[in-house]
């Protein structure tokens, strides 16, 4: 085969992700399963698509690769993220594609692929030797084409989602939700009837033209409906999901968007209340809160560099119970290490049920000691030379200089992070103090007003 006349920039550090038909296509989904036959020798593959205009037909082209590569081929259809992870591991499958583009507009589109057990293919672990074989076309010959099978899982995948909760327990709350269109309602549907809840529904329909906005919910403009709905309904909880859904955020009682860090901190107390002297792993970006909780219920944190594919490594390699990041990841040892969008709300209406309080209250004390400046996002044209001036800078002097994913500078009430983006000509900021929100505002004015300079 002809090497692609096409770029290589769909290849990420943690998947592939462009734009269609340039960057991602029929022709290299074939190629990519062709590849990963060659390299892996799966034995049989399950794979799934989102809901964007060209998944289906990307997702034959994946197949028709796996299957000309020897392969059996499970076709779990249209679902999200996780329900691929979980029928990969849950039926103990050689691997597995999604293919999604996440959070991202409706002309881009990508494959997500993981090993047995869900276990990640990034740059690192296999992702440049999958694109070097598919851009060559040097295919080995396979004596014999594997099957495609479609096979249903919701009604496995929403026991295993209750599973983790105690549904007998949970108060009949009102909860407004809102998939942004994505894939949410797919699994939301089906598992919305085995609880308790009152709900009401935000843009829950799959449309892969998105016609209210990107499904992410890290952007503000598209967390107003949610917020405005718990506002007006005088609801008790809101919930989003990307695109996917492999993610999901939280809108307190009064409206508030309660930050990812703040989540991760609750969480990490519900299973370690559960589950003594577990480990808990959590990302460089701001994590006090976190550690504080893990000291005081005998826990151990974990710092792991920021990523899905390197967190859910440390989270094997320590046998974490809970891991996550403040960007929404939250993976789960009883979930093959597996991340979930569907369990975290499910582990917060029960925290909201056994405590006899709203999520703004669950969050209030966290919030008080140890305020946070959310993640801020600055483009910019050189990110190392951006991270070598500030580390310069505010390294002297500094407790603590932490190099496990980008710069991160402590002092004794006050420490930050700046990250390159692996996917984006971006630079990450994440600050947080201890108790003091003018020095949080003071110090982030200095840091941002630094880097402008330099650019």
């Amino acid at each position: 085969m002809e090497p692609l006349p096409m770029s290589h920039k769909g290849f990420k550090a943690y998947d592939i992700r462009g734009i269609v038909p340039d960057e991602v296509n029929e022709d290299l989904a074939y190629r990519v399963g062709r590849a990963y036959a060659a390299l892996y020798h799966p034995k049989a593959m399950c794979i799934g698509f989102d809901v964007r205009p060209s998944s289906k037909k990307i997702s034959e082209a994946a197949a028709r690769g796996l299957m000309d590569g020897g392969s059996d081929v499970y076709d779990i259809g249209l679902c999200g993220t996780e329900m691929m992870y979980y029928g990969t591991f849950h039926y103990g499958m050689d691997g597995g594609f999604m293919i999604t583009a996440s959070h991202n507009p409706s002309d881009y589109n990508g494959i997500k692929i993981v090993r047995e057990e869900g276990i990640p293919v990034s740059a690192d672990t296999g992702l440049k030797d999958i694109e070097t074989l598919a851009f060559s076309g040097n295919f080995p010959e396979c004596g014999k084409k594997g099957n495609l099978f479609h096979k249903e899982i919701l009604s496995d995948y929403i026991a295993s989602l209750l599973s983790f909760v105690d549904v007998k327990a949970m108060k009949p709350f009102h909860i407004v939700v809102n998939a942004g269109n994505g894939c949410a309602n797919i699994a939301f549907s089906e598992l919305k009837k085995h609880l308790p809840f009152h709900f009401t529904e935000l843009y829950m329909d799959p449309d892969g033209s998105f016609p209210h906005g990107v499904p992410n919910p890290m952007l503000e403009e598209c967390r107003k409906p949610l917020v405005d709905a718990v506002l007006s309904e005088k609801a008790d909880l809101g919930i989003a999901w990307d695109g996917d859904f492999d993610r999901c955020f939280f809108i307190d009682e009064k409206g508030h968007f309660v930050e990812g860090y703040y989540m991760v901190g609750l969480l990490a107390e519900y299973f370690l209340k559960r589950h003594k002297g577990e480990t808990i792993v959590h990302d460089p970006r701001v994590f006090w809160c976190t550690e504080k909780i893990c000291h005081e219920l005998g826990g151990k944190p974990v710092e792991s560099k920021g990523g899905h594919a390197f967190m859910k490594e440390t989270m094997r390699r320590v046998k974490g119970i809970y891991g996550a990041e403040n960007s929404a990841h939250h993976f789960f040892r009883d979930f093959s290490y597996c991340d979930s969008g569907m369990i975290p709300w499910l582990i917060v209406a029960e925290i909201m049920s056994e405590k006899g309080k709203h999520l703004g209250e669950l969050v209030e004390e966290m919030e008080e000691e140890f305020p946070c400046s959310g993640e801020i996002n600055l483009t910019v044209k050189n990110s190392d030379f951006i991270l070598e001036q500030v580390k310069e800078k505010y390294g002297k002097g500094a407790s603590r200089v932490d190099l496990i994913d980008g710069v991160g500078i402590e002092y004794d009430n006050w420490r930050f992070n700046l990250r390159p983006s692996n996917t984006e000509p971006l630079i990450r900021f994440n600050m947080e103090t201890k108790g003091d929100r003018k020095l949080l505002k003071d110090k982030k004015k200095e840091i941002m007003d630094f880097i402008h300079s330099l650019e």
